[in-house]
């Protein structure tokens, strides 16, 4: 578990007298929704202590969020509304709904609150201007509460006007506990880990992970390389990859990543490999270094799940962050597996392990896992930036403790 090391230094909403305030709070119900029903509330759970909290504390709470991408404005397969339905279930309490995030309905409604009471905006990327930080759009939004409240880490790391434009309005912005227990987990691995510390990477690029190879490298003890970043390593090597997925652009980094981490940085011995990634094809396993021309390697081998398990079994502290293979497409989902199984069990034995957002997150999920970590992140993009050492916008605009 983190330690007093990872030191949070913003003010928190424990800090805060809410009672009878309108509290803009910045929450991250960017969620899967099918036929008007949301199929994974992870994201609406995760909300649910800094919500329930401030409501007992008698604030009127007025929540915005993001909603997929829609290009041109309003459009209701981008509405927020089953979200709206789906939080009031889980609270257990009415929630009312504004059909715009600003404007007179979304003033006069949060005006209207009571100590207690919930409101949700409709979706903030139905205005342009909330990408582009636009100031007035992020006055229009001040205008809804007192006090700001950011629980969104999944969009921390981006400018927009809901998360780094509208706090420039508000003497009080405060960090909700998601946004709190990330940064501490996250921040951990970076100041102060437990050793042995452990990181697997995986994904389909290197170039995705550059900076946190660069970054991770003086602080762990093993970094473990999977899934497709991993044969442009072998590439970079003159090694025999056949058709695998290669950045030839970034071999000469990866031989200087090699170097620098000579005794830490760990390959796929073997490789599962088809033709092709189609469900139930035939597989082949080859030495990761010696994969014929026409096959692909698209998972860790057993040689190789069976090496990492055993560099695992030693690791008090772990980062994954990235697939080991194409998980998404049976039998290519098998190292993923058998890594995520092998990192639950150490988390039951004491070891701290951390799942980055993004794929590694959805591995845990399909694979059952996702309560058998001790902490997986809810944002992809924001914890790749987080560990790569960058401040994010979100962070850095809530006031200092």
């Amino acid at each position: 578990m983190p330690t007093e090391a990872a030191v949070f230094n913003k003010l928190t909403i424990d800090q805060l007298e809410v009672k009878g305030k309108r509290v803009l709070v910045r929450v991250d119900f960017n969620v899967p929704v099918v036929k008007g029903e949301v199929t994974d509330a992870t994201r609406i759970k995760e909300s649910l202590p800094t919500i329930q909290k401030l409501i007992r504390d008698g604030a009127k709470l007025i929540l915005m969020s993001h909603f997929g991408r829609p290009k041109k404005g309003p459009a209701p397969e981008f509405s927020l509304a089953p979200v709206r339905k789906k939080l009031s279930d889980m609270l257990g309490l009415p929630v009312e709904f504004a059909a715009d995030c600003i404007g007179p309905e979304a003033e006069s409604k949060a005006n209207s609150l009571k100590p207690g009471g919930v409101l949700l905006l409709e979706n903030l990327r139905f205005h342009p201007e909330e990408e582009k930080n636009d100031p007035e759009f992020a006055k229009k939004l001040a205008r809804l509460g007192e006090i700001y409240v950011n629980d969104a880490f999944g969009t921390a790391h981006r400018a927009h006007a809901s998360t780094e434009g509208v706090t420039r309005f508000f003497k009080l912005r405060a960090a909700g506990y998601l946004l709190q227990k990330e940064l501490k987990f996250l921040g951990q691995l970076l100041s102060d880990p437990e050793h042995p510390f452990v990181a697997i990477l995986g994904g389909a690029k290197v170039s995705d992970k550059i900076a946190v190879i660069e970054n991770l490298l003086p602080k762990v003890d093993k970094l473990l390389i999977g899934g497709g970043m991993a044969y442009t390593f072998m590439g970079a090597q003159g090694k025999k990859v056949g058709n695998s997925i290669l950045e030839p652009e970034r071999f000469e980094l990866a031989r200087a990543l090699l170097q620098k981490g000579k005794n830490k940085i760990v390959l796929p011995e073997d490789s599962l490999t088809a033709p092709d990634i189609k469900p139930d094809i035939t597989v082949q396993i080859y030495p990761s270094d010696e994969i014929p021309d026409g096959l692909k390697g698209l998972d860790i081998g057993p040689k190789a799940t069976e090496r990492f398990c055993e560099i695992l079994d030693g690791a008090k502290t772990v980062l994954w962050n990235g697939p080991l293979g194409v998980f998404e497409v049976p039998p290519f989902d098998a190292g993923t597996k058998e890594i995520g199984k092998k990192l639950a069990k150490i988390t039951a034995e004491g070891t701290t392990t951390v799942v980055g957002g993004g794929d590694s997150a959805a591995a845990c999920a399909k694979f059952g896992l996702s309560d058998k970590m001790s902490h997986i992140s809810t944002g992809g993009g924001a914890s790749l930036e987080f560990l790569e050492g960058k401040i994010l916008p979100g962070v850095a605009a809530l006031s200092d403790a």
